[in-house]
């Protein structure tokens, strides 16, 4: 039996299509690819966010679908340049997945069926569970306490209990990101945050199941410098989703 019978009529089998935002992620996207349930993916597209390495052959290799830009144009503009190619190809679910292996990418079935069977919006791959879990996959100390912070913070301004909001795989249904001004959002890491509190406002439903994560020196990573803008532009979007919901000032990535 496979995957696609066990989540869904296989008669009204929904078209899948799975993003990978790549920046040198030779050593990994081979694992990331393997692990996908092909039974279920119509196709795979990679964007190549001008690698120093060799993932662009990798891919091909693999019959992976890519585009590469000419220069790097950030994570959030990467995604841009995912959804955009996706979206083209008239998908039910776009599931995104970082092609750094860090993700258990053989659960992006049970990470879409609540979108398929109308559940939700949106679904997020928690890496949250336990504290012992996270840190035994090696998540660095001072990221498991940020993101517990940041995502407490997001809880109480958006009203919802997700145990993390910072996760590089997640599924979108394809009507949910077409009513999205993502084009509006950064070219930086926030871009992930934006997307959520940008679909929030407009009625998305957001949910989350459980995902494995590991970390390894392959596996990518933003540094502590990085990760303290982030933080703060996190607050700031945050902030700006409040001021939204109270009608007092409307941002563009609410448009």
């Amino acid at each position: 039996m496979t995957n696609s019978n066990i989540l869904w009529n296989p008669k009204k089998k929904p078209k899948i299509i799975v993003v990978m935002p790549a920046y040198n992620a030779e050593k990994t996207v081979k694992a990331t690819y393997n692990d996908l349930p092909k039974d279920l993916i119509e196709e795979v597209i990679l964007v190549d966010d001008a690698s120093k390495d060799k993932t662009i052959e990798k891919a091909q290799k693999l019959g992976i679908t890519v585009y590469a830009h000419d220069k790097n144009r950030g994570y959030g503009g990467n995604q841009k340049t995912c959804y955009d190619q996706a979206l083209k190809r008239k998908p039910d679910v776009i599931i995104m997945v970082h092609p750094d292996y860090q993700y258990d990418a053989k659960l992006a079935g049970v990470l879409c069926e609540p979108i398929v069977n109308g559940r939700a919006d949106i679904m997020l791959g928690s890496r949250i569970q336990t504290r012992d879990q996270v840190l035994a996959g090696g998540m660095p100390l001072y990221k498991y306490f940020s993101n517990r912070f940041l995502t407490l913070v997001e809880n109480l301004a958006m009203g919802l209990n997700l145990s993390e909001y910072h996760t590089g795989f997640r599924a979108f249904s394809a009507e949910t990101l077409k009513k999205i001004p993502y084009h509006q959002f950064s070219d930086d890491f926030i871009f992930d945050q934006q997307i959520l509190v940008s679909a929030l406002a407009s009625g998305s439903n957001i949910s989350e199941t459980p995902v494995p994560c590991k970390y390894f020196p392959e596996a990518s990573s933003i540094n502590f410098q990085r990760s303290t803008k982030y933080g703060l532009f996190t607050l700031w979007t945050v902030f700006l989703y409040i001021l939204n919901q109270l009608k007092l000032y409307k941002a563009s990535i609410f448009n």
